[in-house]
């Protein structure tokens, strides 16, 4: 007696055969989106430089955006234990989050040392000068992360020339509460640190979000954010860590001192 067609052997291969063909639809989308995805992913990375650099107009477009970061921003390359540029590396194409999960190029952060939570820490990081369209030297914007309350917290820090004083900070990837820790990328909220000095005139970090309101004119305190302790420990962490010794000092010291 001949099977039916509505015998399980026949089923099974319908449904396998299904699955095989979605599978293969799946993975050619995503090989033929994949230079999109990147393009989009190095353009919001731009976009995010050049908030933090405060150079980037209200309404810019794509082709905006490029334009500017080609010509207002250069990426270095920077030995984190030396302060020193690194100009064997391209900086256009160095991945530091990439770095920082090599053992061979990265260092695994004591419990101590990891105030920020990040576990290890990338040897090399990436620097990005601003200028003006005059080609005048306008800041240092610097990559810093550290973990909030629920999310791993990266932001593009500028400071002026003197190597000390914030012109901006943008966060713009986290996962804190909507409400409360997510406040980190509240235009009001970040408007605090526009000319806040990182060091004191001994050159130590003295960056300090304080809970409640911070005294007014004070050059090193910010406000803490309301009902969001562990959050606004996180971005302190961050401060500790990437503007400390084992992150930025070296080389802001190196600028400070006209390198």
């Amino acid at each position: 007696m001949s099977k039916g067609n509505d015998s399980i052997s026949k089923t099974l291969t319908v449904v396998i055969s299904l699955c095989l063909v979605c599978a293969i639809i799946v993975a050619g989308s995503a090989v033929a989106l994949r230079p999109q995805q990147e393009e989009n992913k190095a353009l919001d990375k731009q976009k995010n430089i050049l908030l933090a650099a405060d150079l980037l107009p209200a309404g810019a477009t794509a082709a905006d955006i490029k334009e500017r970061y080609k010509n207002l921003i250069t990426a270095k390359v920077v030995d984190l234990d030396t302060g020193e540029y690194v100009e064997s590396i391209d900086a256009d194409t160095f991945d530091q989050r990439a770095s920082a999960k090599d053992p061979s190029s990265s260092i695994d952060l004591t419990q101590e040392q990891d105030v920020a939570s990040i576990k290890r820490r990338s040897n090399k990081a990436v620097v990005y000068l601003a200028s003006n369209e005059q080609g005048e030297f306008l800041s240092y914007v610097l990559p810093v992360h550290g973990y909030g309350l629920w999310s791993t917290m990266y932001a593009f820090v500028a400071v002026k020339p003197d190597a000390n004083t914030i012109i901006n900070l943008n966060y713009y990837e986290q996962g804190e509460t909507p409400g409360l820790g997510a406040e980190i990328e509240n235009p009001k909220w970040k408007s605090i640190w526009v000319g806040k000095k990182i060091y004191d005139d001994q050159g130590e970090m003295s960056i300090e979000i304080v809970k409640g309101e911070a005294p007014k004119g004070s050059e090193h305190k910010i406000d803490g954010l309301s009902g969001a302790t562990l959050t606004s420990n996180g971005v302190q962490y961050t401060f500790d860590f990437w503007l400390g010794e084992l992150g930025f000092k070296q080389y802001l010291d190196k600028q400070r001192q006209g390198a």
